[in-house]
């Protein structure tokens, strides 16, 4: 048992409590300095330092087990330019059998240009070669790899996808959505193209990242997209007693099959299976995804894509739904976001039925918002992304759309539950960094996109712990600093209600609890 006080402490629900009562990783009392002494007396008391303690920042949709991969694989991202691209790739290339797929991530093409299939030649004709995108939606690879997935022409890419050519027709080794998702994602029939070394270095390397989130106050995260090979490196840590945070899994479709969905979670309060993922568009910040209006995409056509089929979409989430699973769809565009929740509404009633999400839904109106609330949806939109592409969504989508995109205001006077995300590793993790962009709506140049959807900061703070721990469907457990729910709070060296709120992301965290115990300390 031990007692927790020092700085103020925020609660988000009911009064600020001076003092926290910890027994084994619960909270069990909260109140005043003096009523927990008189009760707790042979209590340990915890003084903790700095201005600040609020609850452990949950991020409701990241990929940390790509950015441990990534570590695993050929990790680009201190690649500044493209021979130091071409060298990493050439000396893993060096030592994998003849024939084996080397693999690579992340990369920004915008930074490092000119990497396309001829690059790629020079570093193997042997290997097939394939660098993942940093935001996950496309992919480029040699020409050993092209012939492998047996792709000659764009019209080789299948629904959902898209090859794209040089100015002599040629394939030019880019390979959008699911023309390089399926082979990345191929499901159990099929192996995957990106193989991830052993399960040693795997576990590793995860807990490389899981340190550096917990620096930035990090106590949760819902991983959205894992195979088996994820859920075995996340449950290979978690036996090793090497996973610190909290960690929810959304299982990639291709995998989902309800007769092997497990019975038992792999630890009910550190490690679950949260539910399925689905893509139904593309990117948000890339111009990929799928709108009612035209616009200038990145696809070069008058829209973005669309990822599945609505006869193949629908299916699945009625399986999903039928099982008793919590679906999660990635929906960027407003068309996207309404053929899902077509299906959604579609769906028969059923009993203590799991809250199904929609990943970032990024484009909304008034109408689409009053179907997310009635049909008891989880919208899971981005966080930092208006503070960090808000001149570009601004060019894609226009000034209008982008002022209602990632509308978290609108969503909560609603009374729609909304959940904190990041993307990770697409862009940094960092929850106050995203909590300013909610507040200001400001980019670095000083763009302001949909002022109208400024939060509060506490609002703000309520969306990346509350509003996180319902998505997964643990908000009786996560989210507040209540009795009875998880000692997971981060101490933070600044009071957010008292700094400007072009300040909130230069704000420090002292330390980082999980269950109590401190994760991360400063120094």
């Amino acid at each position: 048992m031990k007692v927790v006080t020092g700085p103020r402490i925020v609660a988000l629900e009911g009064p600020e409590p001076e003092a926290l009562a910890v027994d084994g990783e619960w909270i069990v009392a909260s109140g005043s300095r003096a009523e927990l002494r008189d009760r707790y007396p042979l209590a340990e008391w915890v003084e903790l330092d700095g201005a600040l303690l609020v609850p452990g920042f949950n991020d409701a949709h990241c990929h940390p087990s790509q950015a441990a991969l990534a570590r695993v694989r050929v990790d680009l991202t201190g690649a500044r330019d493209r021979e130091a691209v071409r060298a990493a790739l050439r000396e893993r290339a060096a030592v994998v059998p003849s024939g084996e797929w080397v693999v690579g991530q992340p990369i920004n093409e915008r930074e490092i240009g000119g990497v396309d299939r001829d690059f790629l030649d020079t570093v193997s004709t042997e290997h097939p070669v394939v660098i993942i995108q940093y935001t996950f939606h496309r992919a480029v690879v040699n020409s050993r790899a092209l012939e492998v997935l047996g792709y000659r022409s764009p019209a080789d890419a299948p629904s959902g996808g898209e090859l794209t050519v040089d100015a002599d027709g040629r394939l030019d080794g880019w390979m959008y959505e699911r023309a390089w998702l399926d082979p990345w994602l191929p499901g159990p029939r099929t192996p995957s193209i990106a193989p991830a070394g052993e399960t040693a270095a795997q576990v590793a390397a995860l807990r490389e990242v899981n340190a550096e989130l917990h620096q930035v106050g990090i106590t949760s995260y819902c991983d959205a997209i894992v195979t088996p090979l994820e859920q075995e490196m996340y449950t290979a840590a978690l036996r090793a007693e090497q996973l610190t945070p909290r960690v929810s899994m959304l299982l990639w479709h291709s995998w989902f099959d309800p007769a092997t969905w497990p019975a038992e979670q792999p630890d009910s309060t550190h490690l679950q299976l949260a539910g399925v993922k689905l893509m139904l568009d593309g990117a948000f910040s890339g111009g990929t995804c799928l709108c009612r209006h035209p616009y200038t995409s990145a696809t070069g056509s008058d829209n973005g894509l669309q990822v599945l089929g609505d006869a193949d979409f629908a299916e699945t989430v009625r399986a999903v739904d039928a099982a008793g699973l919590r679906v999660a769809v990635h929906a960027n565009g407003d068309l996207a976001i309404s053929k899902v929740l077509d299906v959604l509404e579609s769906l028969p009633a059923r009993p203590a039925r799991p809250n199904h999400r929609i990943e970032h839904c990024s484009i909304v109106d008034d109408t689409l918002i009053a179907r997310i609330r009635d049909a008891g949806v989880t919208p899971v939109p981005f966080g930092p992304f208006i503070a960090l592409f808000g001149e570009a969504v601004s060019e894609f989508y226009g000034s209008q759309r982008a002022g209602m995109a990632c509308a978290h205001r609108s969503l909560r006077d609603a009374g729609v539950q909304v959940g904190g995300s990041s993307d990770f590793p697409i862009v940094p993790i960092d929850p106050l960094l995203a909590l300013q962009s909610l507040v200001t709506r400001r980019t670095a140049a000083g763009l302001v996109v949909g002022p109208e959807q400024r939060l509060d900061v506490l609002d703000a703070l309520a969306v990346y712990t509350a509003g996180s721990a319902h998505a997964t469907g643990e908000a009786a457990i996560k989210g507040r600093l209540t009795p009875g729910r998880l000692a997971d709070f981060v101490v933070l060296d600044a009071d957010l209600t008292a700094v400007g709120p072009g300040e909130i992301a230069s704000i420090g965290v002292r330390s980082t609890w999980v269950g109590g115990s401190c994760v991360w300390a400063a120094g």
